[in-house]
């Protein structure tokens, strides 16, 4: 399983790190995204990492404020987050693809990953 953390309420602007810890498998061998979805809107792809990190993504409304990593011996991946907007607001998902082990590239497909955790919320106050 996958547990994210590192939720809370900020203001625009600010900055929030989010953690998505796993138990039962090792992260570094399973390409991981992070997902979010707002009040009353589908669920979107905000970035993925590949095995090794050898291929990273980022949804284009996102990039060069976000960063997906990965620590190994954490067994842990991160979205950091700054220049947080308030339209960034939502419950915000990690989820790993364990179908496919040791992949060199990513998606940002929700139905390309099977193992989901439970969310946690991001909200930005204007």
């Amino acid at each position: 399983q996958v547990v994210e953390s590192g939720g809370g309420l900020v203001q625009s602007g600010g900055s929030l790190r989010l953690s998505c810890a796993a138990s039962g498998f090792v992260l570094d061998n399973y390409r991981i995204g992070w997902f979010r979805q707002a009040p009353g809107k589908e669920r979107e792809g905000v970035a993925c990492i590949s095995t090794s990190a050898s291929n990273i993504n980022y949804k284009d409304s996102v990039q060069g404020r976000f960063t997906i990593s990965r620590d190994s011996a954490k067994n842990t991946v991160y979205l950091e987050m700054n220049s947080l907007k308030p339209e960034d607001t939502a419950v915000y998902y990690c989820a790993a693809d364990l179908h496919r082990r040791r992949t060199y590239y990513c998606n940002r497909i929700s139905e390309d990953y099977d193992v989901w955790g439970q969310g946690t919320q991001v909200t930005v106050s204007s």
